[in-house]
């Protein structure tokens, strides 16, 4: 039969250690937040909507452009 072995790659076996953690608050880090503003101007969602809207346009105005040829646009 196989030998466990223990977890965490430690040889020698042993249970598990924990780390000791420090009780000082921690004002100091907390102190040295920086509030950070957005700058002005549109995003990338505002290109987005742009962009598709342009895109829309365009391809109903295509579309229109090959059905008048047969004259079944909507714009005849």
């Amino acid at each position: 039969m196989a030998k466990r072995g223990s977890r965490g790659g430690q040889k020698g076996g042993g249970g598990r250690q924990t780390k000791a953690k420090s009780k000082k608050p921690q004002t100091a880090a907390a102190a040295e937040v920086e509030v950070v503003e957005e700058s002005g101007g549109s995003g990338i969602d505002a290109g987005i909507a742009i962009v598709t809207t342009i895109l829309l346009v365009a391809a109903i105005l295509f579309v229109e452009m090959h059905l008048h040829r047969y004259d079944t646009g909507l714009f005849n």
